[in-house]
């Protein structure tokens, strides 16, 4: 008795709990599913491009893309949620051209030439950004109305430039005595795509020093020729510094050194040179690091400059070619006084933005300070880098032309001459005034104008 109902009663629950078992085994599979699912489309959407996302080229690679990363870019994507898909290419001239050519431009860019960003925007590659940046906050010559009135460009980064570099210790006498000497000049050219721009950053600065901001300003334009007394005296000026043509153990260090590595020998023991005319960045490289790096303005090292000094400056200039809503904000962003803050504080640069004190680091750097102040004094002129400035195939043509020179001086004259044949070809665009306060802006297409022979 006890078994049979026993058993009827313990067979009727049996029988009711097995399809409530596969019931819920199913149920299970099925949401297990659709979670995986979701994944898949949330993993699919990013893989699209589908999440907000701004496209950057610029030129910074190795510890200065770190840096730029560490202190721009992480906070940028913290803020606004919006990923920075980052190119940094030593080639960006090139990579840019190839993608605009291919109708694939980044949606933003950072380039240090204003005459190639003048280009871009006379061809209409380039949106204007005076509804999403102040410019007064950066002013002439970092960020300059064309002949269209807009603004197409402001420096995220700027570097001042009439600067000679030497170790701690050395002293007055001795600084102006190996002056003169050219094997005290550490030289490189090399820099891949864009070898030869030391040569002119040389007699860009010369020509300054020499002749003034006037003379700079129209040479600059296209409206002095390059065969003109004082450009031709900048450059043999230059040969008679650093030895061209001269000692070809000299000369062939110079041309197969790389920029970045010229200043190795400085730190060597025996010292294999002293001296280093480069723009402030440079004072970041750890030879000069290691040599506890000083500097002098150019002016002071060249005997007959002219007065008052004037200043080579140049900067890193951010440019807008598709203007979503990911890239405005970056812009204002990258035109914002905290972002110029934070990339002035790493040290790898200046800020010329009027709401950025000038400082240097955590601990204020003397040498940082210092330059800072001078990029920012407004009772100094300061010039932008002149081939920076020029139309892109007249910096080119130039930088190549120092490399040439530097090895065979006495090609000098048809190498001047050949400048002045491709400065005068209808079509290019030169800018109107690179220096502050100076000239007007407004873009000047089709031939170079006027020149003086």
């Amino acid at each position: 008795m006890s078994a049979e109902p026993g058993g009827a009663a313990a067979a009727a629950p049996g029988t009711r709990s097995g399809p409530s078992r596969r019931l819920v085994r199913t149920v299970t599979v099925v949401v297990s599913c659709l979670a995986v699912l979701a994944a898949a489309v949330v993993v699919g959407v990013r893989a699209l491009g589908r999440e907000p996302t701004v496209t950057l080229l610029a030129n910074w690679t190795g510890d200065d893309e770190r840096h730029f990363r560490e202190a721009v870019i992480e906070p940028f994507e913290r803020k606004y949620h919006i990923k920075v898909d980052y190119q940094g290419s030593n080639a960006e001239s090139q990579v840019l051209g190839a993608d605009v050519e291919a109708g694939t431009p980044p949606d933003v860019v950072v380039l240090t030439g204003p005459g190639e960003l003048a280009e871009y925007a006379r061809q209409d590659h380039l949106r204007p950004l005076e509804d999403l940046v102040d410019t007064d906050d950066f002013g002439t010559p970092w960020a300059m109305p064309l002949a269209d009135r807009h603004v197409y460009w402001f420096p995220l980064k700027a570097d001042l430039k009439s600067i000679v570099w030497y170790p701690a210790g050395v002293g007055a006498r001795q600084l102006e005595r190996e002056v003169r000497r050219p094997a005290a000049w550490c030289v490189g050219m090399g820099s891949g795509a864009t070898s030869g721009w030391p040569g002119t950053d040389w007699i860009e600065d010369i020509l300054l020093q020499r002749y003034g901001p006037e003379v700079y300003r129209e040479w600059v334009r296209g409206k002095l020729s390059w065969r003109s007394d004082e450009v031709r005296k900048a450059w043999t000026e230059w040969r008679d510094l650093v030895g061209a043509g001269g000692d070809p153990d000299l000369v062939r260090r110079a041309l197969k050194t790389p920029y970045q590595l010229a200043s190795e020998p400085v730190t060597a023991t025996p010292r294999g040179c002293l001296l280093e005319h480069q723009a402030s960045f440079i004072r970041g490289r750890p030879a000069w690091q290691r040599a506890d790096g000083r500097y002098q303005p150019t002016a002071r090292l060249l005997h007959g400059a002219a007065e008052p000094p004037a200043w080579e400056v140049s900067g890193d200039l951010v440019a807008l070619l598709h203007a979503t809503p990911q890239a405005k904000k970056l812009i204002r962003y990258l035109a914002s006084a905290d972002a110029q803050r934070a990339w002035s504080e790493k040290e790898s640069g200046f800020s010329v933005h009027t709401g950025v004190r000038p400082a240097g680091g955590d601990a204020g750097s003397a040498w940082h300070r210092s330059l800072a102040a001078t990029l920012r004094d407004t009772g100094q002129v300061h010039c932008f880098d002149a081939s920076d400035a020029m139309p892109p195939a007249v910096r080119d043509a130039f930088a190549e032309a120092t490399i040439e020179f530097l090895a065979h001086p006495s090609h000098l004259e048809d190498l001047l001459r050949s400048l002045d044949t491709l400065s005068a070809t209808p079509g290019l665009t030169w800018l109107p005034s690179v220096c502050d306060g100076k000239g007007g802006g407004g873009l000047r297409p089709g031939n170079a104008g006027t020149r003086e022979r």
